[in-house]
């Protein structure tokens, strides 16, 4: 399997790094975890179509993990594309795609009549793309692979329950070979059984410890997105064979290369800070 990083950074727009989404190619079967910002035109960047994709893994619900769905949907249609595509992800996927069609009621009403006048047979898309919502545990069957959701922490412990706001790590399997996904999460039982012996682990990891300068930000690398010595730690008891960072907040090349010590300090395999655009062979 192959992996190729869209987007590694946050809600927050630059122009080096668009939002997180991830594309995943099997031999027989393309998938996106995740579609966040740029997902589209990251695809473009890479001779890809939107078409291309079979499945879409949502971790949660966050915009900066969303909010390049509707525009990759719309955008594989209007490209050609005739087959079933599936999104996959927590309660409350099934609303955004519902809510989704009501936002772009206007545009698929106007292709289809388009496409009716001159004498071409497109299907609706609100038919091709259907939706399953799974619970922490459940496993997605393809062909000859498989995806296990896992509950992680983020930010739960401002008092939200799992069932308000479900978070998933994904762990794809296919011929002894496991990519582990994290989602967004913190240390937490959940993101070291995700990655679990994986051959490449792609971890969220917002900032170094020594960014850490005030009590919100000692908050938010305690309870909601993974410090590099928590990703660190995880890849470390986890025993995978590589980490790949993602989901880091803006900073200096400098500060970069702070992150990856850190991460060394914990974890002594393999570790690549990511970058939109990087491929790995799993």
């Amino acid at each position: 399997m192959k992996l190729t990083l869209l987007g590694t950074g946050t809600p927050r727009p630059t122009a080096e790094r668009q939002a997180t989404a991830n594309l995943v190619d099997l031999a027989d079967a393309s998938l996106l975890i995740d579609a966040g910002r740029g997902a589209s035109t990251q695809m473009a960047k890479l001779g890809r179509d939107p078409a291309e994709v079979d499945f879409i893994f949502l971790t949660h619900h966050h915009f900066d993990h969303i909010a390049g769905l509707g525009d990759l949907l719309l955008s594989a249609w209007n490209d050609g594309r005739v087959a079933p595509v599936k999104v996959i992800g927590p309660e409350g996927s099934a609303a955004i795609i519902a809510h989704l069609w009501k936002i772009y009621c206007r545009d698929i009403n106007f292709r289809l009549r388009e496409a009716e006048f001159m004498g071409n047979d497109m299907p609706d898309l609100r038919k091709i793309v259907s939706v399953r919502e799974m619970a922490p545990g459940e496993v997605f069957h393809g062909s000859d692979w498989h995806v296990t959701a896992y509950r992680v922490e983020h930010g739960h412990a401002m008092g939200l329950s799992h069932e308000e706001w479900p978070c998933f790590g994904y762990r794809l399997e296919q011929g002894g070979k496991v990519l582990a996904i994290s989602g967004d999460t913190v240390d937490c039982a959940g993101a070291r059984a995700v990655a679990k012996s994986a051959d490449l682990l792609l971890q969220c990891c917002y900032m170094a410890e020594a960014e850490i300068d005030g009590e919100e930000k000692r908050l938010l690398a305690e309870h909601v997105l993974a410090s590099a010595r928590q990703a660190g730690r995880i890849a470390a008891a986890a025993g995978v064979k590589q980490v790949v960072l993602t989901h880091l907040s803006p900073k200096s090349s400098a500060m970069l290369q702070v992150v990856e010590d850190e991460v060394r300090e914990e974890f002594s395999g393999t570790i690549v800070v990511g970058e939109d655009l990087h491929s790995f062979e799993v």
